[in-house]
């Protein structure tokens, strides 16, 4: 490959048809064109489509439905052609040898000699050469252009360096600067030859061919398919050697341009221009960063993928840890992808496929939760598709150490490093203290920064005083203030810590978050601060908080929380799990408009979407009955300080006398360390990465699998939390459980042992991502169920697919659940006698009698719960059937959201298993309505990330029923169509829509280009 910039042309074959009427054919022989034999004046050299060339001239192609022989439509027709041919070529060979005789001059050094056999091929060469960029799609038109940029700066030393490739159709017919051999000036030129070839078996072909079959394919391999075949090889070659496609960190600068249109980003700040440019990410090490909240670190991540989808053409997996962030991620990359030619995929809840769309001309980007992430490696592992993807990120490397979701995260970075050496890993965390375990871990570098883009203050309250955070002080703390505001004696005793002094001095022009240590305390303290705030409040915006509150109410079909109902209009609201998904979106789009000016929250928002504030108040340093931990408490205060808004941010920790000392530990100690949660939960992590590896061929040996546990966070971490055992001990135990579960069985012994193989029930566990604790229960509930399934209610189907995970969490009320059982109908009772719940038994816990026979509680306790997803199903309104069960709101969308990601588990577990058949087609529909619970009209709607019912209710009451409706929606219109909502919103809404619609479309052409491809083992057609 020479050092010069490659020009590369890919052609592609038109799909318009064009009239045989309108158009002359050009393969006829120059004579029967009227051009004359050998009085032509000599013509140009011609080029070739596709070939590689450093000036190339426009050029047109024929289409997909032309028949390239005009006239001649097979040798029926016409059965002179071939004749006629072979005469032309007896003509030009005579003209040769004639001019030759007559001592035609060589041609000079430097130029490309022209013979005259050319003029038979230039006519099917100029027919080739139209139009060289038409129908071309916008992603390989815009790299064209690029190269054709490079072409133009570096123009001398491509004439001098890029050859020609000499076995393509399209190459010329001398070479450029050489002279012409004698015998080579005496026989047929290659062209000739090739060209004559070429319509010969091409009409031979149209002869053999019926007459109803598309010539397509005919065309493509006859006259196109090298020469793509090889600009194809060309361009892997150019991508291989270089993927500098721009000046923004390798990226087009339409890249830059995109970052200040869409996220208002003019620059980047030292520390991210310096991370990008670390030797180890230009090389494509892995890497893990560590800056404090809101540092900026995403921005980097986002940069890194886009990178990788453009200038490598890889697809990657972004691993973010809850559903609200990756619907997030998902809308905010939609418009890049729109604009980048990419798609967005969204791998969440009961979202996703396994395995993904195996996509020919785009790439892709999966954003995932951190289980589902783990099932689309698998996926991709199972069929041989790893390789493909290029990069993954990880945010919150650090919750590694969270229990089993830790867990999942070690079992699918670790496959992805022993089983693809080409797929990069880049970790965004909090600063650990343990940070090198994992850099040995992943094989990683580490860039750690302490850089905010708005300085932070912490502070902590004790009595009236507030003192600053100094860990150079000798108590950590320093003397700042005294609290200045006038308490009444009423007030002394409502408000004893002071909260409502320490908000009302930064709202309403500034916000604030209020963290409490329990959902009911966050109710508590909005109601208490509002008691006391002047009535100005309740003038400011106020038109846009009644639009809130009628927003709020048509969310809840007429019903309202009182608490958010009395807060609201003084710019208050509260945020917790036991809000729906509807009102947490609206509050939380409310508070970042700047109409909510206050959110009393729990521990959980400071992990979720990001809510920025100029001050946070930590009400208590306790969640729930627990101490804060360090890594809590700096997620909490790092919300603190608005980039571009606020020029300081302030946390403020109110202590209690009794807790100053465990404070001071809590403020001003190092970062607590990581570890692996492999073996917690009786090795509950190690058992389902055994299963999986032997399912996924990884490993069939207990020696294999050894060495594959030398490569995970828990090998690294062995001496610390494998102290009375070894790894092979931890293996053999592990597999001899897996065996008595009947998931793995030995398929014999070889030199390296017994060989392991997995069950039918094994893999179902594992495809299914069932946890292995409910593996066999589950099997069990499926069979039995199959002995007599009830069919003409959801009920069954429902209590079969209600998570095992959430019955510890119910209590049932046994005077509702009697008045729920009264209202089933006779099979549906006589269905819950058969799983053991008989109305006996009810009827007398609701009476407060002692039941002497004994009842499996588990059993009684789900089908509780599955009343409630059932009556859910039937009225699709949260909120009356939590008051019917007298259950909080926030709980009963926990159940549903959880019912539908198991319903899918269960589904992908019964694909496997052949004697639980009726459930693939019966658990597809039920996931659907699961995931949704709204009526069939607005689930089109609400497959677009983020769109909730009550958006979907007024988008589809505006006129847009359908995907494609919104999709083509203007975001502007919608705002003013659309009540209570905003411009970026609207924005975005509509960037996801057309994201699904593309995704969608890509999927059935994908579908539809397979079935038309023509098998490779297809037999040899006599």
């Amino acid at each position: 490959m020479s050092s010069g910039r490659l020009q590369v042309r890919i052609k592609r074959v038109c799909s318009r048809k064009r009239s045989r009427d309108v158009q002359k054919n050009h393969l006829t022989p120059d004579r029967k064109q009227g051009r004359g034999g050998g009085g032509s004046p000599p013509r140009p050299p011609c080029r070739r489509s596709s070939s590689v060339m450093a000036e190339p001239p426009a050029v047109e192609y024929c289409s997909d439905g032309e028949d390239l022989f005009g006239d001649y439509d097979s040798i029926l027709e016409d059965s002179s052609i071939l004749a006629k041919l072979d005469d032309a070529d007896q003509h030009e060979r005579l003209r040769s040898e004639k001019l030759q005789s007559f001592g035609t001059p060589r041609p000079s050094e430097g130029r490309v000699s022209q013979s005259p056999e050319d003029h038979l091929a230039d006519p099917a060469a100029d027919e080739l050469e139209d139009n060289a960029l038409e129908d071309l799609p916008p992603s390989q038109l815009q790299f064209q252009e690029q190269i054709q940029d490079r072409a133009k700066k570096s123009k001398l030393q491509v004439r001098n360096q890029i050859s020609t490739p000499s076995h393509s159709v399209g190459e010329i017919t001398e070479a450029a600067g050489g002279a012409d051999t004698e015998d080579g000036d005496q026989r047929p030129s290659k062209a000739t030859r090739r060209v004559s070839d070429l319509l010969k078996r091409t009409m031979l072909g149209n002869a053999a061919s019926p007459v109803g079959v598309s010539r397509i394919t005919v065309l493509k391999e006859a006259v196109v398919s090298e020469e793509i075949s090889v600009a194809m090889q060309a361009m892997e070659t150019i991508s291989a050697e270089t993927t500098d496609l721009g000046p923004f960190f390798g990226l087009p600068s339409k890249v830059k341009e995109l970052m200040h249109k869409l996220r208002g980003i003019h620059s980047l700040y030292d520390w991210q221009e310096t991370c990008l440019n670390l030797d180890c990410v230009q090389q494509r090490r892995n890497l893990i960063y560590s800056l404090p909240t809101s540092g900026g670190k995403t921005l980097v991540a986002e940069i890194l993928i886009l990178r990788e989808l453009l200038c490598r053409r890889k697809d990657c997996l972004f691993i973010l840890p809850y559903i609200s962030l990756v619907q997030e991620k998902v809308r905010g990359m939609a418009r890049f992808g729109l604009e980048l030619d990419f798609m967005v995929e969204e791998y969440a809840g009961s979202k996703g496929r396994f395995p993904p769309v195996k996509r020919r001309n785009r790439r892709s980007l999966y954003v995932a939760t951190i289980e589902k992430a783990h099932s689309l490696v698998n996926s991709l592992i199972e069929t041989g598709r790893l390789e493909k993807l290029g990069l993954v990120v990880v945010d919150e490397l650090h919750m590694l150490g969270d229990g089993s979701r830790g867990a999942a995260i070690e079992m699918t970075l670790t496959k992805v490093l022993y089983t693809s050496k080409a797929t990069q890993i880049i970790g965004m965390s909090a600063t650990l203290g343990n940070i090198t375990d994992l850099q040995t871990f992943l094989g990683a570098e580490n860039y750690s920064n302490d850089f905010r883009p708005v300085q932070l203050k912490e502070y902590v309250k004790l009595n009236d005083t507030i003192y600053e955070v100094d860990p150079k002080e000798e108590n950590c703390f320093r003397f700042s203030r005294m609290l200045n505001f006038k308490y009444s004696s009423s007030m002394q005793k409502i408000d004893p810590d002071h909260i409502i002094a320490l908000v009302t001095e930064v709202i309403p022009v500034h916000s604030c978050l209020v963290f409490c240590p329990t959902k009911k305390n966050c109710e508590n303290v909005a109601g208490m601060i509002c008691k006391y705030l002047k009535k100005e409040f309740l003038l400011h915006r106020e038109a846009e908080k009644a639009t809130l509150l009628r927003a709020l109410k048509d969310g809840g079909n007429g019903s309202m929380c009182p608490v958010l109902r009395s807060v609201v209009p003084y710019g208050v609201a509260y945020h917790h799990s036991g809000l729906t998904t509807e009102e947490r979106k609206l509050v939380e789009e409310a508070y970042s408009s700047g109409v909510l000016c206050l959110l009393a929250c729990t521990s959980t928002l400071a992990a979720g979407i990001n809510l920025p504030a100029r001050r946070v108040i930590l009400r208590s340093p306790y969640v729930a009955t627990d101490f804060l931990k360090r890594s809590q408490y700096k997620q909490m205060v790092g919300r603190a300080g608005r980039a571009g808004i606020d020029t300081v941010g302030e946390s403020v920790l109110i202590l209690q006398e009794k807790d100053r000392n465990m404070a001071k530990e809590l403020v001003c100690a190092p970062m607590e360390n990581c570890y692996s949660n492999l073996m917690q939960e009786d090795g509950k992590g190690v058992l389902s990465l055994i299963l999986s590896l032997i399912g996924l061929n990884i490993a069939s040996s207990l020696q294999q699998i050894e060495e594959f546990l030398r490569g995970t966070l828990l090998f690294v971490q062995r001496q610390q939390l494998c102290v009375d055992r070894s790894l092979r001990d931890v293996v053999q135990q592990c597999v001899d459980v897996l065996k008595g579960k009947d998931l793995i069985a030995v398929a014999g012994t070889d030199a390296l042992g017994p060989t392991l193989q997995i069950t039918k029930l094994g893999r179902a566990a594992y495809k299914g991502s069932v946890d292995l604790t409910y593996c066999d229960v589950l099997y069990k509930d499926l069979s039995k169920g199959l002995e007599g399934l009830l069919l003409n209610s959801y009920l069954h189907l429902i209590y079969l697919v209600t998570p095992y995970e959430l019955i510890p969490q119910c209590n049932p009320d046994w005077i509702i659940y009697f008045r729920q059982f009264t209202l089933l109908s006779a099979s549906e009772q006589k269905m819950a006698s058969a799983v053991g719940v008989p109305e006996s038994f009810v009827a007398r816990k609701a009476a407060g009698q002692t039941v002497k026979k004994n009842m499996d509680l588990v059993v009684v306790k789900r089908m509780y719960l599955a009343l409630v997803l059932f009556s859910l199903l039937k009225e699709t309104n949260v909120w009356s059937v939590a008051e019917r069960f007298q259950l909080s709101r926030g709980f009963v969308q926990t159940l549903l959201s959880s019912a539908s990601a198991f319903c899918s588990c269960v589904l992908h577990f019964t694909e496997e298993l052949e004697e639980l058949w009726p459930f693939k087609a019966l658990l597809v529909e039920l996931t659907r309505r699961l995931s949704y619970c709204v009526n069939a009209e607005l689930i089109p709607l609400m497959e677009v990330a983020g769109v909730l019912e009550f958006r979907a209710k007024q988008l589809y009451n505006a006129g847009y029923k359908t995907l494609t409706h919104l999709a083509n929606a203007d975001p502007a219109v919608l705002c003013r169509t659309v009540e209570n909502l905003y411009k970026k919103q609207a924005d975005l809404m509509v960037a996801s829509a057309k994201m699904l619609l593309n995704e969608k479309a890509a999927a059935l052409q994908e579908e539809v280009e397979e079935l038309l491809t023509l098998p490779a083992d297809l037999p040899p057609q006599l």
